[in-house]
């Protein structure tokens, strides 16, 4: 019976299906019993496949499918690629929400091919949705990802005098309190000295600042989040981090309280209790500095010439959402709800904290700049970087062993190749 065809099945329905139609209820349900045995259908499967038979006039013919026509022109893939690529190439979804900024900004610096921008290309970017952005581009995105390492020291002295802040709870509903964190540029080993970038991510509006410090010392760690201060649109009123002894120290204590800053930590090995700028980790600095080794002064002042292009772009340009609470699903578990996309500067502005000084400067900012220009600087620094950092790395990684590497990242030697394939060619 479990080895019948389809076509088979179809048979039997279709020899029996005027007897059925014919057939009074008792009969019928006879009829459905010894179907369903012979069939193995269930009882409804079956009687739907009798009226099917029942009302099929003639041999089953089967359908040419007509393939629907294409909805977006070579054009229009063209300008989005181009779209894409000058707006540091975001999510879909991202891109979809920051087209109505990006294509009249590049419009008006004359930055797309104009020989493909007209009315129609133009209402096509502006109308096209995330997921289809998302399987347009597919063909000419590359997944391809590096793993980082951690080099995270707990500075337990000093921790018990912190609070403790945990994923999950309630989220600020002001700009000013911030989650900070240290990325390490250390190539494939610990090993020596390296440049840390420091990242500081606003947990309301999503507004993130980087800064590039020569090591993990207190000094330079308070020098970059005095300059973080500084800059950032808002004042600063709390401040949120791991339990990295660069953050869990007298100084730094020290220099929140004078600022009377709310200080709270994250529990230990709970990366997600700092969601926000540990995605800030991936999605700012390893995207445009890469996993390659920096460990020398024209590389510091490389990437912190990087960085406030990237602080530009990233928070007047590109759009973020913001988890805004919780709901459940039909299954009954929480799941987040976030709102619309929208970027950090247009957050900063609806939360109505900046002076009119400060609004009129950012203003003047977003209007001045050409993004494409961002982009392109960027890329110049970048292309520098991998020219000084490309063979000093591949040589380090050449020069110490796989069970080296694999200690240095928790894993097993053989794992090794599976876990572990640094390409920095990209």
């Amino acid at each position: 019976m479990g080895q019948l065809s389809m076509g088979a099945r179809r048979e039997i329905t279709k020899k029996h299906a005027a007897e059925y139609g014919r057939a009074s209820k008792k009969a019928k349900g006879v009829m459905l019993d010894q179907l369903v045995a012979t069939t193995g259908w269930s009882r409804a499967n079956t009687r739907r496949a009798l009226r099917t038979a029942l009302q099929r006039k003639g041999p089953v013919k089967a359908v040419k499918r007509v393939p629907r026509s294409r909805s977006y022109g070579y054009d229009t893939l063209k300008l989005l690629v181009q779209v894409w690529n000058l707006a540091g190439r975001p999510s879909g979804k991202y891109l979809a929400a920051t087209m109505a900024i990006w294509l009249p900004k590049l419009e008006r610096f004359h930055e797309l091919d104009q020989r493909r921008l007209n009315e129609q290309t133009r209402a096509q970017l502006l109308a096209v949705s995330g997921a289809t952005i998302d399987r347009m581009l597919k063909p000419t995105k590359d997944g391809a990802r590096i793993l980082g390492l951690s080099g995270t020291k707990p500075g337990p002295l000093l921790r018990n005098s912190i609070q403790v802040r945990k994923a999950g709870d309630e989220h600020e509903q002001a700009p000013g309190f911030v989650e900070a964190d240290l990325v390490l540029h250390c190539g494939p080993t610990l090993a020596g000295e390296f440049i840390r970038s420091l990242t500081v991510t606003d947990v309301f509006t999503g507004w993130t600042e980087n800064i590039a410090i020569k090591n993990g010392a207190h000094r330079w760690v308070l020098e970059a989040m005095t300059g973080i201060e500084a800059r950032l649109p808002f004042p600063l009123v709390g401040l949120d981090t791991d339990n990295g002894g660069e953050f869990i120290n007298h100084a730094l204590i020290k220099w929140a309280g004078e600022r009377d800053l709310f200080f709270t930590r994250a529990r230990p090995y709970k990366s997600n209790d700092n969601a926000h700028v540990e995605q800030k980790n991936g999605d700012v600095v390893r995207r445009h500095a890469f996993h390659y080794r920096y460990d020398t002064a024209g590389e510091l002042r490389l990437l912190n010439e990087l960085y406030p292009l990237v602080r530009v772009r990233l928070n007047m340009f590109t759009a973020t959402t913001k988890a805004i609470g919780w709901r459940s699903n039909r299954n009954g578990r929480k799941t987040r709800i976030y709102d619309r996309p929208r970027t950090p500067y247009q957050r900063v502005m609806d939360s109505a904290v900046l002076t009119p000084e400060r609004a009129s400067e950012f203003a003047r900012l977003f209007n001045d700049t050409n993004p494409a220009e961002l982009t392109r600087a960027i890329t110049a620094i970048q292309h520098k970087l991998i020219a000084l950092a490309k063979d000093k790395t591949n040589a380090i990684t050449a020069g110490i062993s796989r069970a080296e590497i694999a200690e240095a990242l928790r894993i097993q030697p053989q794992d090794y190749d599976a876990k572990l394939r640094f390409d920095f060619s990209s």
